[in-house]
């Protein structure tokens, strides 16, 4: 009975190919070798036992003296576990998860190693993939950010400044004009205030929100509150956004409240934030009458904006017209945070 188990694990560990599994002597040479451990290494048996195992190792840790530190570790500690680079048959990298145990008889005298391989070159490829994505987001909202804060700057120093001169030289103008042309002046000064109120008005959606000091929920109620809209803000998040997904939030928020404001027609409008697979979903839902061309494909250039910001986040954005009336704007940033 006892041989029988033996054979089947024995044959266990032979046919198990998503795992290298070998021994080692307590030497380092390899004695034995299973199809998982040829299929990532590229050696056959007859190739690779009785060589040293540091032959899966580059140059530069054969060096430095990593396999014979790591079979020291593995001697006092019982086991090691280590992630790094290795090397195949064909001289190709491959990052592996390693892990060595001590083997001791019942006398307690060493008699090698177990090694366990794993091949996470494709795990390790998509988290250095995930951390690109994180790098490039944080590049794209720090300098669209700088971008708003250059225009709204220029925007107030600038054109609103003079548009302002105007307005007052208008209006004095306007007291020195006759009667019968004091009304066309006064009218061209009231054309002229009502855009300068529209710039205003520009430079506010514009300036960064100062998410850093308030938080997002209070960003948000802030320009509920500032845009005088009715509304309200729930939140559910289990984890707060990290400041480049804060602020992707509140620009697609504050684009997704600018269209009810302006389009809906709206007697209230709610957003809701919750954390949902590993990332954020945001809701924004009015009672309004809809936005223009939703059933023509939405190609409105805020809704665009909105699904743009999203993807470019790795997320998605959908807008949906809700049967009983209004509009639902719907998006999911992932948590690219470790």
């Amino acid at each position: 009975m006892q041989r029988d188990e033996s054979e089947l694990f024995r044959l266990l560990v032979q046919g198990v190919r998503d795992c290298g599994i070998f021994m080692l002597d307590p030497g380092g040479h390899v004695v034995s070798w299973n199809a998982g451990a040829e299929r990532i290494n590229g050696y056959a048996a007859e190739e690779i036992i009785g060589r040293h195992f540091s032959t899966f190792y580059p140059p530069e840790d054969v060096r430095s003296g990593k396999p014979d530190w790591e079979l020291r570790v593995a001697k006092a500690e019982g086991a090691l576990e280590d992630e790094g680079w290795r090397v195949r048959k064909d001289g190709t990298r491959f990052w592996s998860n390693v892990i060595i145990t001590a083997l001791y008889d019942d006398t307690g005298e060493l008699r090698g190693f177990g090694k366990v391989t794993r091949d996470m070159t494709e795990r390790r490829r998509a988290e250095q993939q995930l951390t690109d994505r994180r790098r490039l987001l944080a590049h794209l909202v720090e300098a669209q950010e700088r971008e708003r804060q250059r225009i709204a700057w220029d925007v107030h120093d600038d054109t609103i400044q003079a548009m302002v001169a105007v307005d007052m030289r208008l209006q004095l103008l306007a007291r020195r004009l006759p009667e019968e042309h004091r009304g066309t002046v006064e009218h061209l000064d009231g054309a002229v205030r009502s855009a300068i109120s529209r710039l205003r008005n520009l430079v506010f959606r514009v300036r960064p929100p100062g998410i850093e000091r308030q938080g997002l929920r209070d960003a948000l109620a802030g320009y509920l509150a500032d845009t005088a809209m009715a509304g309200e803000i729930r939140s559910t998040l289990e984890r707060v956004p990290g400041d480049d997904a804060a602020i992707t939030i509140f620009r697609i928020c504050q684009e997704a409240l600018t269209n009810v404001r302006k389009h809906a027609r709206a007697s209230s409008v709610a957003v809701e934030l919750s954390t949902v697979d590993r990332g954020f979903l945001v809701r924004v839902a009015d009672d309004g009458v809809g936005l223009p061309d939703l059933d023509q494909g939405s190609s409105h250039f805020g809704l665009i904006e909105m699904r743009e910001r999203a993807e470019v986040a790795g997320g998605w954005c959908t807008v949906t017209a809700v049967p009983e009336g209004g509009t639902v704007v719907e998006f999911w940033l992932p948590d690219v945070r470790p």
